[in-house]
């Protein structure tokens, strides 16, 4: 698998609508000083973190079919996910326990 590029050379797969975070992933974030942006940036570019082989195809196809995306990455405070829905009306930075 090729390794993804920097976030600030990778161009938006999708759109994200409006990007929303859960107050437990805002505190993840603040706690252990995150740069949730870049982990924003590469969710829309494509670089979906950490999901199996099997979740980064289905995320690929749904970039291209429009239905709903999930990118895991796990942080030196814990696991973060993003999900921009299926319509791109939004994106939630959330805690997998948030879900």
């Amino acid at each position: 698998m090729a390794t993804p590029a920097p976030a600030s050379t990778r161009t938006a797969r999708f759109p994200l609508g409006h990007v929303v975070a859960t107050p437990g992933a805002l505190d993840l974030v603040r706690t252990h000083g995150l740069d949730v942006i870049a982990l924003v940036h590469r969710h829309a570019g494509g670089d979906w973190g950490d999901v199996s082989e099997h979740d980064a195809q289905a995320n690929d196809r749904s970039v291209e079919g429009g239905t709903r995306v999930l990118s895991a990455y796990e942080t030196r405070g814990g696991k973060l996910w993003i999900i921009t829905e299926a319509d791109r009306s939004a994106t939630t930075v959330l805690l997998p326990s948030d879900y």
